[in-house]
């Protein structure tokens, strides 16, 4: 009896034990992770050895499509027999790096797993602008956005990439970009880690049979990565833009896919988020290659929620200070700026207010709730340091719980331009007279950069420096950077 039921479960168990595609994407990842690209702001000649590493090797085509303004080399990476021509095309906004670097990903499990093109042939174009990629900046060298030139194709990268269309009658296209990580999926908390859309292709948003393509392929996508991101998938405004790529696309006749990689909780550098995308362009190569995407329903589309812009950084909610012998108690919203290196190659960061009232209907990545602590402004350390040595030699704990966020230096090299510890530095070379003014400042100034205190029982509980929250009595704190003013 005991060898008949294990005969029965057997087969049971093999059945369990089979993963779906996406989930062995998922688990298999680190193993195509291309891990040469680091960071968001790689440049073209890092990305070069990668595309010119895959020249002679078997089932893979480089095409030179053209240069950029400046010159540089624009390829094409073609794979696949297949009748069906799929075109995705990464980076026509310099400053939107994430799927150009998923492309890779993408490659490399490629080079090991060609079924899943049966039936297909994949063009990826990773790199359309790649000045702007050099500034990390959206426009190209002359000011151009690529992505509202599909018309009068002004630019040497627009006339590319719609002759590429037009040789090879693209069946489907993925328009890949990056979208501020301050999209919430509406009437949520959540970011809008990824967000999709099929774009319109008239005023009236009319579906055909290609922009109803482009929908059940992000339907099939949808809900695959609501597996690994529930709830932080968001589908983009469909408003009818007569200049863009994606709408004239669809126009054209290629069922058009926009995706757009947003924000993620800790993940400045998306690396989730490129797997994201890896997992689910790899899934919806292969439900076009079977066309699995054919039954699935419209509504199923309709059903993923908008994109809403409702997030900060940082949300302190019922912070009350006093202005002018009156109380208020207000809301802030507080992002952070990413300040570049004259490079481009790294940033720093930059705290800022952008919002003050009642933020009930917006939300934070965190949130701090200020009822019941004292407001105070930070101070600076009355003591001039003479040089950045000295000011490393401060116990900065100590600083904040007696009230100080700020510290002058008088000799400080004119090259840092921020600090790892959770203390601003005053530069006092840089030092401005102030204007005449007859009211006192605010403590709280709408784009000002962020340092205060808050404090219980006359004792410091947080320290707010740069936009950060720091917990006086949490040995974990982080802080991403102070700056130097």
């Amino acid at each position: 009896m005991t060898r008949y039921f294990l005969l029965l479960l057997l087969p049971l168990l093999g059945f369990s034990q089979k993963q779906s595609f996406d989930r062995q994407l998922f688990d298999s990842y680190d193993n195509f992770r291309e891990v040469s690209i680091e960071s968001r702001r790689f440049k073209h000649q890092d990305i070069q050895p990668l595309i010119d590493s895959l020249k002679g090797q078997n089932d893979f085509e480089i095409t030179v499509l053209g240069k950029s303004i400046q010159g540089r080399n624009i390829s094409m990476i073609s794979i696949g027999t297949g009748k069906t021509q799929v075109l995705l095309w990464s980076q026509m906004h310099g400053d939107e790096s994430t799927a150009t670097a998923s492309i890779f990903d993408i490659v490399n499990y490629l080079k090991a797993n060609k079924s899943v093109l049966n039936n297909i042939k994949v063009h990826f174009i990773p790199m359309l602008n790649p000045d702007g990629a050099e500034l990390f900046t959206r426009r190209n060298a002359i000011g151009i956005d690529i992505n509202r030139d599909a018309v009068k194709l002004q630019s040497p990268e627009s006339k590319l990439l719609k002759r590429v269309r037009d040789s090879l009658g693209a069946d489907f296209g993925f328009n890949l970009h990056d979208q501020s990580k301050y999209y919430n999926t509406s009437k949520t908390s959540k970011p809008a880690t990824i967000s999709f859309l099929a774009p319109a292709f008239n005023v009236e948003k009319d579906i055909n049979e290609t922009r109803g393509n482009a929908m059940r392929v992000i339907a099939k996508m949808n809900g695959i990565l609501q597996r690994y991101a529930k709830g932080q998938i968001g589908r983009y405004s469909d408003e009818f833009e007569p200049r863009a790529f994606g709408d004239n696309m669809q126009k054209w006749g290629t069922s058009t896919i926009l995706i757009e990689s947003g924000g993620y909780f800790n993940d400045p550098e998306k690396k989730f988020i490129l797997k994201l995308n890896y997992i689910g362009i790899l899934s919806a190569l292969q439900a076009i290659s079977t066309q699995s995407y054919l039954g699935i329903t419209l509504d199923k589309y309709l059903s993923i929620p908008q994109n809403d812009r409702k997030l900060f950084d940082l949300k302190i909610q019922n912070l009350t200070f006093s202005y002018l012998g009156m109380n208020y108690t207000v809301d802030l919203g507080i992002n952070h700026s990413e300040i570049e290196n004259t490079d481009h190659s790294d940033f720093y960061y930059l705290g800022k207010i952008i919002d003050v009232g009642d933020l009930s209907t917006h939300f934070g990545y965190k949130t701090l709730e200020a009822a019941g602590y004292t407001f105070k402004v930070g101070e600076t350390y009355p003591k001039i340091l003479d040089n950045f040595e000295e000011f490393k030699t401060l116990d900065h704990l100590s600083l904040l719980q007696q009230g100080y966020t700020s510290v002058s230096i008088n000799n400080l090299p004119e090259e840092i331009k921020f600090t790892p510890s959770p203390i601003n530095i005053i530069d006092i070379k840089k030092i401005l007279i102030p204007k005449n003014n007859t009211f006192p400042f605010s403590p709280i100034n709408l784009g000002a950069n962020v340092n205060f205190l808050l404090k219980k029982n006359d004792q410091v509980v947080y320290a707010i420096v740069n936009g950060f929250v720091y917990s006086i009595n949490d040995s974990d704190n982080t802080i991403k950077n102070a700056v130097v003013k």
